[in-house]
């Protein structure tokens, strides 16, 4: 069953839900995991493309857009993940509603900021996982 992961951002931190995967992301391939970072939109993985090139002056996150880069040697890839059927690792969902295919992998890392729709939808994602069982552990993150 997939561990899920709330991180959520404390009331005074300031950045949001894609600053947060950045972190997630970069946490979690060190630890020797693959990750992919789901998004909701082609404009929003571009964003998280640019997002992890820049986010760490002083750390490099290897990573590709779906169908763009080489699996083999990216770690870390972001898109849509009903269309990578390859990856079972971490997912990281950006999307405000939950992943379809998010059974598949063995950690889901749901990232909320201090946006009210934000957490509102994380509100509800929660719900929907708790209602079925799923194993949820919350971290607050400064």
């Amino acid at each position: 069953m997939t561990r899920i992961d709330f991180y959520v951002a404390a009331p005074q931190t300031a950045g949001n839900r894609f600053v947060l995967a950045c972190r997630v992301a970069d946490k979690a391939r060190r630890g020797g995991h693959r990750v992919f970072i789901h998004t909701s939109s082609d404009s929003e993985a571009r964003h998280m493309d640019r997002l992890l090139w820049t986010f760490n002056e002083q750390s490099f996150v290897p990573h590709a857009l779906l169908g763009q880069g080489d699996p083999a040697i990216n770690p870390v890839l972001v898109g849509d993940a009903a269309q990578a059927v390859d990856e079972h690792d971490v997912l990281i969902n950006l999307d405000a509603e939950v992943p379809t295919c998010f059974s598949r992998f063995e950690r889901l890392a749901e990232c909320v900021d201090n946006d009210p729709s934000s957490r509102d939808a994380g509100r509800a994602r929660y719900r929907y996982y708790r209602d079925r069982g799923y194993p949820l552990e919350m971290h607050e993150v400064t």
